[in-house]
């Protein structure tokens, strides 16, 4: 593994911590223009999210109205009603955003499935960065705010459902992760810049309970009107 990855992780709590677990839960708050631009705002505004930490899946409960759930997972995400009866399911979910650019809206299959690989992307890093296929490379030190962020380029192999294949993490001193670049594949490989903040420590596990994201720039620099997504995480818990 590279060595600003092994410093990561040690940093996050650790390998050997982490793998004693098999979930993590927390209570989502979500905001920003990004749910109005693809049509569903107010679906999951406020809501519990689930994700699998050695298997890829995720869950949202309640998915909108009712007492339903979404599952999602890189081969097929669903609509559940509460007793786990599926009310609506899409296979090979990925290929259903052929030709989406920011401005396509979502139904609400395609709504779980960007939702469910989102949160399990956020929620498993840095850890992710150990699993089997995944390639990372140091790339020059980044300033900001009069930080110094070192960074790390991350491939992803093609059974892991995420934004993009070619993601970026910046770290700061203290080993934790405060901005990760991606480009939304699905949205027409839309450039994002994701910020992290507030970090809590749960069962020896550190996460950032306060998340922004903001559209990305050509050299790097952000463009912070519109917030593109918040989120705010609280009563995070291993399982």
């Amino acid at each position: 593994m590279n060595s600003l990855a092994k410093i990561t992780i040690e940093a996050h709590g650790g390998l050997d911590r982490w793998k004693q677990f098999e979930k993590v839960s927390a209570d989502l708050v979500q905001g920003g223009v990004l749910w109005q631009v693809k049509g569903k705002a107010g679906v999951l505004d406020k809501t519990n999210v689930t994700v699998g930490l050695r298997t890829e899946w995720a869950s949202h409960s309640p998915f909108g109205a009712n007492t339903r759930r979404s599952r999602f997972g890189p081969d097929r995400v669903a609509i559940e009603a509460a007793d786990g009866t599926v009310l609506e399911e899409l296979k090979n979910p990925r290929q259903s955003f052929a030709g989406h650019t920011l401005q396509t809206p979502w139904n609400d299959l395609q709504l779980a499935y960007f939702a469910g690989c989102a949160m399990w992307t956020y929620l498993n890093i840095p850890f992710v960065l150990a699993r089997p296929g995944v390639v990372c490379e140091e790339l020059s030190p980044w300033n900001e705010n009069g930080e110094s962020w070192r960074r790390l380029e991350v491939n992803f192999p093609k059974d892991i459902a995420t934004h993009s294949s070619r993601q970026t993490l910046y770290i700061d001193a203290s080993g934790f992760v405060r901005r990760h670049d991606y480009d939304v594949e699905i949205a027409g490989n839309t450039p994002g810049a994701h910020y992290m903040d507030a970090y809590v420590d749960v069962s020896g596990i550190k996460f950032p309970s306060v998340q922004r994201i903001f559209a990305r720039q050509a050299d790097g620099t952000i463009n912070r009107d519109p917030l593109v997504v918040s989120i705010d995480l609280s009563n995070i818990q291993l399982g």
